[in-house]
C-alpha cells in the first residue's frame, strides 16, 4: 500500500513531496505530462489513469495519498469519482479537482473536492503549496526551504498525441464522440492559450457535436496545429 511507502520515505527541502503518491485522473497526455514533471521535481510518485474506469481499477489495488481528478473524462464526469472518493473509506488525504473551465469549481467543491485548480497547472511553487496544505504534519517538513518559482513546459509530442486523438474521434462524425472531443479540445486550448482552437471547440460543443460544418472547421485547425508540432 502507498501509505506504507509514505511512512518509509521522508520529505526534504529539495523534494517536499517525497513520500507522497498522487493518482492523476486526466485524459490529456499534455496536461498529464505537466503534472508528471511537477511531481518529479517535488519528489512525489505519480500514477496516471485516463478514464473513470481506469481510475477505479487503480483504486481497487492501492490508495494514493492525493487524487487529482479532471472534471471531464471520456466515460463520465470527474465529479462522480470525486463524490465516490469523498464518501468512501479509507479516506484519501486530499482530493484535487482540475479543469480548464473555472466555472467547474463550484461543482467540484460541492461533490467533495478539497481544492480546485484551474488548468494550466505549470507553477512548481503553487503546485507544491496546494498539495502540502492537504498533508498532515508528519508528512511535511518544518523550517525554511528554497521555493522553486520555475514553470514546467510539457512535451510538445504529448500535445500532438492529444490533437491526433481528438481528430480521430471527430473524423468518425458521431455526435456524442464529437461533443466529447470538443470539450477535450477546449481544455487543451485553455491550457495552451490557443484562442482560435478554443472558439472552434466551443462552437462545436454548443451544437452538442452535431454541427458538421463546425466539426470540419475544428479538424482543419487541428491539422494546422499538427503541422507546427514535430512528428511522433
Amino acid at each position: 500500500m502507498d501509505d506504507q511507502y509514505a511512512l518509509r520515505t521522508r520529505p526534504t527541502a529539495a523534494h517536499p513531496l517525497k513520500g507522497v503518491t498522487l493518482l492523476v485522473v486526466e485524459d490529456s497526455r499534455y496536461a498529464s505530462d505537466a503534472i508528471r514533471m511537477l511531481c518529479q521535481r517535488s519528489g512525489a510518485r505519480v500514477r496516471r489513469a485516463d478514464s473513470l474506469d481506469h481510475a477505479r481499477r487503480h483504486l481497487r489495488v492501492y490508495r494514493p495519498t492525493i487524487a487529482i481528478i479532471d472534471m471531464g473524462l471520456p466515460d463520465g464526469d470527474g465529479e462522480e469519482l470525486i463524490r465516490d472518493l469523498a464518501s468512501a473509506g479509507p479516506a484519501i488525504r486530499g482530493i484535487v479537482a482540475i479543469s480548464g473551465d473555472p466555472f467547474a469549481s463550484d461543482r467540484a467543491i460541492k461533490a467533495g473536492a478539497h481544492v480546485f485548480l484551474e488548468k494550466p497547472i505549470d507553477s512548481l511553487a503553487a503546485f507544491q503549496a496546494e498539495i502540502i496544505a492537504l498533508l498532515p504534519p508528519e508528512m511535511t517538513i518544518t523550517g525554511p526551504r528554497i521555493v522553486d518559482t520555475s514553470e514546467v513546459v510539457p512535451d510538445p509530442l504529448a500535445l500532438a498525441e492529444d490533437l491526433r486523438h481528438a481528430e480521430a474521434i471527430l473524423s468518425v462524425g458521431a455526435p456524442q464522440g464529437a461533443a466529447y472531443a470538443a470539450d477535450f479540445l477546449s481544455g487543451i486550448a485553455r491550457t495552451t492559450g490557443d484562442h482560435p482552437l478554443l472558439e472552434a471547440a466551443q462552437a462545436l460543443a454548443g451544437s452538442a457535436g452535431e454541427n458538421a460544418k463546425e466539426n470540419s472547421r475544428l479538424r482543419t485547425i487541428i491539422r494546422e496545429r499538427l503541422s507546427d508540432v514535430p512528428p511522433i
